[in-house]
C-alpha cells in the first residue's frame, strides 16, 4: 500500500515536471521573440536618433545661411512670419499683405 502511494506520487511529480519543462520551453521561445523585437526596436530608435541629428544639423545650416543672407540682403524679413508687407505701386501708402511661400 505504501509503495502504491509512492508510485502515485512519482507519477504526479513526473507530470508536474513535464508541465514545468513545457512552460520553460514556451517561456524560452517567448524570450527569444522579445529579445529579437527589442533588438529591432533599438535599431529603429538609433536610426530615428541619427535622422533627428541630421535634421537638426540641416536646420542649423539653413538658419546660418538665412542669417548670413540677411546680413548681406538690404531687406530683412521677420524669420517667423509667413507673410510679407509691400507698398502698393498705385500710390497707396498702406501696406498690402502678400503671402509668401514656405520652403
Amino acid at each position: 500500500e505504501k509503495n502504491l502511494k509512492l508510485e502515485e506520487k512519482i507519477t504526479v511529480l513526473q507530470q508536474q515536471n513535464e508541465e514545468l519543462r513545457a512552460r520553460i520551453e514556451q517561456n524560452t521561445v517567448i524570450t527569444r521573440q522579445l529579445s529579437e523585437e527589442n533588438a529591432n526596436l533599438q535599431e529603429y530608435v538609433e536610426k530615428e536618433v541619427e535622422e533627428k541629428k541630421k535634421l537638426s544639423r540641416t536646420n542649423e545650416e539653413l538658419l546660418w545661411k538665412l542669417q548670413e543672407g540677411d546680413a548681406v540682403s538690404p531687406v530683412k524679413l521677420p524669420p517667423t512670419s509667413s507673410t510679407s508687407f509691400y507698398r502698393c505701386s498705385s500710390g497707396n501708402s498702406s501696406p498690402a499683405k502678400v503671402k509668401t511661400l514656405r520652403r
